[in-house]
């Protein structure tokens, strides 16, 4: 989307409605709800694929217009367990062919969703979201096709893992006899009905990486991408029993909370390096929730009152990472609307613009197409223009290049044509990624 296109009298407009729109209560519980070489897959190749557009047009847009495909819980693909393969691989491409119809740019494949794998990794079992049952053979690859088809479609392919999360249940017996989560029960910790990996043990993170670093150096993957879940969000009453861990490893940290945002950061910057090794060029990018601190807690935070903040409930120093360029993108979670009274989207678009102000981080924002219309959201999100104003919004930044739709579900169903809308204002032609 050329900023170009949008006039003063745009923006003037859009901070109108922003006063008056509708001011939520409550804070906002974080997270989504229950989110060989390359071989022709430039963008400059891939571009001639998508919509017909010629590669290297000097009027080009560049600009990420990405969409989330999650596959925990089944939450947008496949759209139950244990469908044939075919059919899997039949709504797999529907998702590819309904980006390209939305002139995006970008597919961002959850891959690993629960300590598990979407491609046939020897460290991890096959994913139970394909079968029905972890460690079945599905009989053919998804993350291999994803890439191979993405790709024929002008589409990039970024692979999605999520680091700790084992299972969204507390019992080892259910997970498959040769998941290394049984052979090792000394990385595990059960918290708010999950099982997690510790953070805190250096083994825990090696393998977390040594999965990761398979997938990338098997396919070319556009990119990595890590979510908002690192330590778990926080739940009153609940204790993350990491004593043993920070006994023998915390030994050189002032506080509990220091050495955890220091596994964090270590996993981040390790992983980094890895990529840079297996496949240069290959992006790594994270979604963390949308508030690093409140400006109440550090006066380098935002104007919110959010309830959850990552530096000190997750252990995720978000702003770090991009001020020391670690990573290459980041895409918060703004899943807020304009006006909103504890974490307003113009609020935050404005402290992010100001956080990779001077950096190499690439700034994209995440937006929450699946509150659209949703019952039980604030008046705003039943206005199928407001996405369409984030966009309008987020235009008047020049350190925002792009926006990323949660979910591919979302995006195929549209139920009040939030998407549509988006896509009628302001993508009217074909882009190429940042690069």
């Amino acid at each position: 989307m050329s900023r170009r296109a949008f006039t003063l009298t745009a923006l003037s407009a859009l901070a109108t409605a922003a006063q008056g729109a509708t001011t939520a209560c409550g804070t906002v519980p974080g997270g989504r709800p229950p989110h060989g070489g390359r071989q022709g897959a430039g963008p400059e190749n891939r571009m001639t694929a998508q919509g017909g557009a010629a590669a290297g047009r000097r009027d080009e847009v560049a600009e990420m217009r990405g969409v989330w495909v999650a596959t925990v819980a089944n939450r947008d693909w496949p759209s139950r367990p244990g469908l044939p393969a075919s059919t899997q691989r039949r709504e797999l491409l529907a998702h590819l062919d309904k980006a390209v119809r939305d002139k995006l740019n970008t597919v961002i494949l959850q891959v690993r969703p629960t300590a598990d794998a979407l491609w046939p990794s020897p460290y991890e079992p096959w994913s139970e979201y394909l079968t029905g049952t972890q460690g079945g053979d599905p009989g053919w690859d998804p993350l291999g096709t994803a890439v191979r088809e993405a790709h024929a479609r002008g589409l990039e392919l970024h692979a999605w893992f999520n680091p700790y999360r084992i299972a969204n249940h507390t019992d080892p017996g259910r997970l498959v006899a040769s998941h290394p989560a049984r052979r090792h029960p000394d990385r595990v910790v059960s918290y708010d009905g999950r099982l997690y990996y510790n953070p805190g043990l250096p083994e825990v993170r090696a393998f977390v990486r040594q999965t990761v670093l398979d997938a990338v150096a098997r396919y070319p993957v556009d990119g990595v991408h890590f979510d908002d879940y690192f330590y778990p969000y926080p739940v009153a009453g609940q204790t993350f029993d990491d004593d043993d861990a920070y006994d023998r490893h915390g030994g050189a940290f002032d506080s509990r909370a220091a050495w955890r945002r220091d596994n964090i950061d270590r996993l981040v910057r390790e992983t980094a390096e890895g990529i840079g090794r297996v496949r240069p060029g290959t992006r790594f990018g994270i979604s963390p929730f949308g508030v690093w601190r409140n400006a109440s807690t550090d006066s380098r935070g935002s104007d919110t009152r959010a309830g959850v903040q990552t530096y000190d409930d997750l252990y995720a120093d978000t702003r770090t990472w991009v001020r020391k360029n670690w990573i290459d993108y980041v895409v918060p979670q703004l899943y807020w609307h304009i006006g909103n009274g504890d974490a307003g989207y113009a609020e935050l678009v404005a402290w992010w613009a100001r956080t990779v102000e001077g950096t190499r981080t690439r700034l994209y924002l995440g937006e929450a197409l699946y509150k659209a219309g949703a019952a039980g959201e604030p008046s705003a999100w039943q206005d199928p223009v407001e996405l369409s104003r984030h966009l309008t919004l987020a235009a008047g930044y020049p350190q925002v290049h792009g926006h990323v739709f949660f979910a591919a579900k979302d995006v195929a169903a549209d139920p009040v044509g939030a998407m549509a809308r988006v896509v009628a204002d302001h993508y009217p032609r074909p882009a190429t990624p940042p690069r």
